[in-house]
């Protein structure tokens, strides 16, 4: 390979990127047939089954999505009534975002598939899925 050659197969960046998107294609082909949500909604009421009520500011910082994407979700996710919207008790320029009953019950069960996920990931991974677990947690602290 000469000096002035870009190989993008060895560029970080763009690996990272495909396996992010096969490992998210891979657990949504579990669960869209299921409960007949999509990646954003799904990270979406992840968000709110760990933090609690959020804004969609808050989901927007903490998954790295689009604003407009998160609004969107939410609202699919307020139609199939997974999730409440009201105004925020802190900031009334804010929606704060909730699972209702209904999306805590669909969250108990994503959680035992993810978990599954999890663990076959792990697997394929075996004796480095610490080291690859501290090694993207160096590279998501870092201020690149």
């Amino acid at each position: 390979m000469r000096d002035h050659d870009f190989d993008l197969e060895d560029f970080l960046p763009y690996q990272f990127n495909v396996i992010a998107g096969r490992l998210s294609r891979g657990f949504a082909d579990r669960y869209q047939s299921q409960f007949g949500i999509s990646i954003a909604e799904w990270r979406v009421v992840a968000h709110l089954n760990q933090a609690g009520a959020v804004s969609v500011r808050e989901i927007h910082k903490r998954a790295d999505m689009d604003k407009s994407k998160v609004s969107r979700a939410a609202s699919r996710l307020e139609a199939a009534g997974y999730i409440t919207k009201r105004p925020s008790q802190n900031d009334g320029r804010l929606v704060e975002l909730t699972l209702t009953p209904k999306g805590q019950e669909m969250m108990a069960q994503l959680v035992i598939l993810a978990r599954a996920y999890q663990a076959e990931i792990n697997n394929l991974l075996r004796d480095d899925a610490a080291n690859f677990r501290d090694l993207m947690h160096v590279l998501l602290q870092a201020r690149l």
